[in-house]
This record gives C-alpha cells, structure tokens and sequence, in this order.
C-alpha cells in the first residue's frame, strides 16, 4: 500500500493496521496448512481470502492518493516507478530468502526428486523479476506448481503489480459508472469460477499456481477487488463509528477462521464457494468502508495500527521460507499440532523479529534512497 499523501490522515493508519492484522492472520494460516490433509479440515481455513482483502484495500487507498494527481504531476511510469520503490526491494529479499531455505532443504523438490543448481538460479533470478514459473519447468523447483516456488507468496504481489498497471494505464481514467461495469463483469467471472468448482475444492483460492484456471482465477480475484476498491474510494461518504478499528479486527479475523462451509462426508461443497464468494463482494468492502470512517483517538489504538502497518508487508512477503523450513521438519519427523505449538510460537517470533530486522535495515533505508535518487 502507498502512503503517498496519507499521513495526515488518521483512518488510513487505522486500515494499514487492519493490513497488518491480516497479515498475522496469513501466518497461522499458513502454519495450518503443515497439518491439513485437505482444504475441507485446513486450520484457520479461509485464511487465503486475505488476499482479496489486501487487493480490496490496494484499490480505495491508491485511488485515494492518486485519483486527483493525474491530471497535475502524475504519469504512468512515474508512478509504477513509485509503485516498484515500494514494493520490490522486500520481493528480492523474500526470494534470496526462499532460496536460502530450499538449500537448507537439501535442493530437492518436496518429494525427494534433486534439482540441478542451474534450476534454482534460474528460480531465483525468476522470482526476483516477478515472473511466474509454470508447472513442469525445471525452474518449479519445489515441484508443487507453484508460480513462484521459492516464495510461494510473490504471487499476490505480481497480481498486485498487474493492477498497479491497469490503474495506471486504464483504471484512473475511468467513470464511476464505468468501473462499476468493471467490477460487475469481474464479479461474473470469479463467481463462474468458484461455483462451477475450478478450484476443485469450491473456493475461490486461486492464482498461487499458473496450472489450470490459476491464472485467470487469480487475475479475476484482482480485478474485482482492486476495482472494488477503487470504486469505493470514488463513492465514500464517511460517517463517524467508533471502535472502527476493533469491529474491523474482528470481522477479519471471523472471516478468515470461518470452517469449511458446508462439507458433505469431508468432501468440498458448494456453500464454501457462496462463503467465499459473500466475503469478498460484500464484506471485506464493507471492512474497507468501516475502517476508512474510524479513527485512532487513543495511544493504544494508534502506536498498535502504526506498528501493524509497518510490518504488515515484510511480515507477508518474508515469511514463507520459514514455512517451507516448518513444512519440511514436520512432514519428515511426523510431528502433530500439539507437538508443534511451542515451535510455531517461537517462529512467529522469529518472524516479526525478521520483518522489524528487514524493514528497519533494509527496506526503509533503500527506499529513501532510491527515493531521492529517482523521484526528485
């Protein structure tokens, strides 16, 4: 999210922090995964739909920082210049670190098969450039069809940078009334996808692999939802609500730990599709709608929705090589969740630990300076 001009807004803290609350969310989530044996019994199972929040929110926030600047000093390339500043810098660490990790893996795929070296530099290089690996070249390392397999998570980013670039070059220039036709025919596509169960687990988690209907389902998650966004911004009308913040958290949270919805016999169900479906075209924009009229009024809320927000994005886009170092220990040693706990608390430790490190050391300082160097 760009903060471009937001500071001075109070309820843009307060949505940065919900970013961050997601964020965290992402990371049980993704611990979970280590002990599902399919999506039906996934912990915390809806945690994928953060995604579409995140995308949600990237379109009322850019909108809101941008919609009025180009028609004085913005231009496309400026502000995918902006954009790249913003984001980039954490995507190649993420993926240094993703191949750290597959190295202390021993360089093999999940199921045993060795990888040459030439494929993991190929992988990397990839993954750096945001360019997607599809399923079976010898860059897919890990041999799962992951679109970036040494940071599984990149691919919400390289979606991210796709709608970045429709904003830019399309999205700004339209009425209201024409992106709500945007919005009507993404909502369309995505809803044929999930109910006519392309997934294969009627749910609408795509757009981690290219395989399949990946891609396209992945790009319709973000076009509805950035647009959404977008076109909440344009029509906002604030209204005071009071404890925006709180209510917000615990809306995302619900929403995210929410069971499989409607599993016959353990098996994937429609009603999953329709939870799905419901979450992202009404409430995670009425999240987006009741935090942008909250404010931080006291210290708590504040320095809590401050330091959310500025971890929210390294502790998404840096964590997963942790989890493929979890997956690999639990996998080969049989360990349980209740065996895990304790680990999974001190990696979640160690997972703000290395955001804060990333971002206090790394990402800020280079962002200045790349800054000062390019924008000015």
């Amino acid at each position: 999210m760009d903060n471009h001009n937001l500071q001075s807004r109070p309820r843009y803290d307060l949505l940065d922090g919900l970013r961050g609350v997601a964020a965290i969310l992402v990371i049980f989530y993704h611990f979970g995964e280590g002990f599902a044996n399919s999506p039906v019994d996934q912990m915390l199972n809806h945690g994928y739909l953060a995604v579409d929040f995140f995308f949600v929110l990237s379109g009322f926030v850019l909108g809101y920082a941008y919609d009025d600047r180009w028609r004085k000093d913005m231009t496309a390339s400026r502000f995918m210049l902006r954009r790249v500043i913003r984001l980039h810098p954490m995507v190649i660490l993420s993926v240094a670190l993703g191949a750290v990790a597959y190295l202390i893996q021993g360089g093999v795929q999940w199921d045993g098969t060795p990888v040459p070296l030439h494929w993991l530099l190929v992988a990397l290089l990839l993954g750096m450039l945001l360019i997607p690996v599809l399923p079976g070249m010898g860059a897919e390392v890990r041999g799962n069809g992951e679109m970036f397999p040494l940071n599984g998570p990149s691919w919400s980013l390289f979606f991210e940078y796709i709608g970045s670039i429709l904003y830019a070059v399309w999205l700004h220039r339209l009425s209201v009334r024409a992106l709500r036709w945007v919005v009507g025919l993404s909502a369309i596509g995505l809803s044929a996808l999930a109910l006519g169960n392309s997934s294969g687990a009627f749910h609408i988690g795509f757009g981690w692999s290219a395989g399949g209907l990946g891609f396209l389902g992945g790009f319709f998650r973000l076009s509805f939802s950035f647009s959404a966004g977008l076109l909440l911004c344009r029509t906002f009308r604030a209204r005071r609500i009071r404890g925006a913040f709180w209510i917000c958290s615990a809306l995302i949270a619900a929403a995210l730990a929410c069971p499989y919805v409607g599993a016959a016999d353990g098996q994937p169900a429609l009603p999953n599709a329709a939870y799905d479906l419901a979450c992202t075209f009404l409430l995670f924009p009425a999240i987006v709608y009741i935090g942008a009229c909250g404010f931080t009024t006291d210290r708590l809320s504040t320095g809590l929705c401050e330091f959310l927000g500025r971890l929210s994005y390294p502790v998404y886009i840096i964590h997963y090589p942790v989890m493929y170092l979890f997956y690999a220990w639990v996998w080969t040693n049989g360990v349980t969740l209740a065996q895990a706990w304790p680990v999974c608390i001190g990696l979640f430790v160690l997972i703000i630990a290395m955001a804060w490190l990333s971002l206090r050391f790394y990402d800020e300082p280079l962002r200045r300076r790349l800054s000062a160097k390019l924008l000015h």
